[in-house]
């Protein structure tokens, strides 16, 4: 089955740097599309950051420039490179793929940031920004 895991959130000052990491098992990695999302109280959940098969990426308007979304296929393993963090992206941080029924990964026009085709999540990491 389709498994999600994140891990690397923490407590971070304002200005500094994480590292998130998701391991991926179950379907075929390298060709699927992923992505981050994070959720803070009270909002609703929103796309940071997409990477797809070919390596293409994507970002919401507010991290491009400070976030960095990579993959490594080898290791079935989505990141998500944080810097200049501020204290209003505290929030619970989740890995999402797009996977076909069959255990593929999909690929598309469909992926990008904020994407509504993802169908599986990981439980998510917090990060919290203190000011």
């Amino acid at each position: 089955q389709v498994q999600l895991v994140e891990s690397g959130g923490g407590s971070v000052q304002a200005g500094g740097s994480l590292r998130l990491s998701c391991a991926a098992s179950g379907y075929t990695y390298s060709s699927a599309c992923m992505g981050w999302f994070r959720q803070a109280p009270g909002k609703e959940r929103e796309g940071v950051a997409a990477i797809d098969s070919d390596g293409i990426l994507s970002y919401a308007h507010f991290v491009k420039g400070r976030f960095t979304i990579s993959r490594d296929n080898a290791k079935n393993t989505l990141y998500l490179q944080m810097n200049s963090v501020k204290p209003e992206e505290t929030a619970t941080y989740y890995c999402s793929a797009i996977v076909g029924a069959d255990g593929r990964g999909l690929s598309g026009s469909y992926c990008y940031s904020g994407s509504y085709e993802y169908n599986y999540w990981g439980q998510g990491t917090q990060v919290t920004v203190s000011s």
